[in-house]
């Protein structure tokens, strides 16, 4: 993109740790502010976001530690933030590049805990700002990394993973024909396989064959992916509305916003369709869980493009640059100026105002980062 064309990081959510989010000041930004990143005004190109700090990959190739994690590297083309570990892949000579593996807590001084060479994919890695990155997928997409051992994980070659998205127990994987795979635990739904069961290697969605997915992102212990034609499926646990769905704990209180028949279950794995009465005397049914794809309505004429997921909220991009949030929002991290928890799509009307069409989105577990830039005059 031209020097001139050049947009804006905003940030909003938690920063109990001092992550750079926005003014930073005290534990929450309730609305979207403009990044202050530390060191100064970084051209930051990618952001990946754990629970207690964050980390900045620049065009230049430079990675910022902010938060309970301090530091900095060079010579980086991507980074990919967990409580665990910190992974960074680093320019190798030629065609190669390195995989490091290091503490958060390490402030990226001394050796990292383990270190191996892998193979780029032709073009490499691409520090884009409309794109999140192919962390946990390595480059070579034959393998991805997780915070917990066995680091290093190899996929099967038949799968020609495409992206990769790690949730707090569970793996999603889009392949290059655009299917969807899912793996590990189960209990909330979150694999989308009808049932609450684990399962050990990956597994084709099969409610989703024949139509082809675009985007795939994984929460906490939900999942969402984009058709693509613009269609959002979701499924899994519904805790907290994230799932855009009639959730219990906000029907209990007379706060739950979504509409709609879904099937579900509950926690137990029984039927999870039950009736409370909305405002107008109807029967509002609810969901605990999801277990398998459910067709989300955004709005009218609207096409999703591009999808992330927190801890426990969702946050969708329009193709016309508009972003719309739900799910849990104690700490302010649906951007809706409050910490409301909302059960269906809002959109994110900052930005409307400001005339600024939003570009990407990224996710940390209780906060969210958005790159805008301002809209063509007419």
């Amino acid at each position: 993109m031209d020097e001139e064309h050049r947009g804006t990081w905003f940030g909003f959510g938690f920063c109990g740790f001092g992550q750079a989010l926005g003014s930073g000041l005290g534990r929450q930004v309730h609305s979207p502010e403009p990044l202050r990143t530390p060191g100064g005004n970084l051209d930051v190109c990618r952001v990946s976001a754990s629970w207690s700090y964050t980390a900045f990959v620049t065009r230049g190739g430079r990675v910022q530690l902010s938060g309970a994690a301090g530091g900095a590297a060079s010579g980086c083309t991507d980074a990919w933030a967990s409580e665990e570990l910190l992974v960074l892949l680093r320019a190798g000579p030629g065609a190669g590049a390195e995989l490091q593996a290091w503490a958060p807590s390490s402030a990226l001084r001394g050796e990292p805990l383990w270190s191996q060479a892998v193979q780029e994919a032709e073009g490499g890695p691409s520090c884009d700002e409309t794109q999140v990155g192919p962390l946990p997928l390595l480059p070579c997409a034959r393998a991805y990394v997780s915070p917990r051992p066995p680091f290093y994980r190899p996929l099967a070659p038949t799968l020609r993973a495409r992206r990769l998205e790690l949730g707090a127990e569970h793996a999603l994987l889009l392949d290059a024909a655009g299917q969807v795979f899912s793996w590990g635990a189960g209990r909330h739904g979150q694999l989308g396989h009808g049932t609450l069961e684990a399962e050990p290697e990956p597994r084709l969605l099969e409610a989703l064959q024949g139509l082809p997915m675009a985007e795939v992102a994984a929460g906490g212990w939900h999942s969402v992916c984009l058709s693509e034609t613009g269609d959002i499926y979701i499924w899994g646990w519904n805790e907290s509305g994230q799932l855009a769905l009639p959730t219990k704990s906000l029907a209990e209180d007379g706060k739950t916003t979504a509409g709609g028949e879904a099937s579900g279950l509950d926690e137990d794995g029984s039927e999870g369709k039950r009736v409370f009465t909305g405002e107008d005397g109807a029967p509002a049914p609810f969901i605990a869980v999801q277990p398998f794809p459910a067709l989300l309505d955004l709005s009218p004429g609207s096409e999703a493009v591009k999808v992330s997921c927190g801890s426990r909220h969702t946050a969708v991009l329009t193709r016309t640059g508009e972003l719309y949030t739900w799910g849990w929002g104690k700490y302010g991290q649906l951007g809706h100026e409050d910490t409301a928890t909302l059960d269906r799509p809002c959109r994110v009307e900052y930005f409307v105002d400001k005339q600024l069409q939003v570009r990407t989105v990224s996710c940390g577990p209780w906060n969210t980062y958005v790159y805008a830039v301002e809209k063509e005059k007419s």
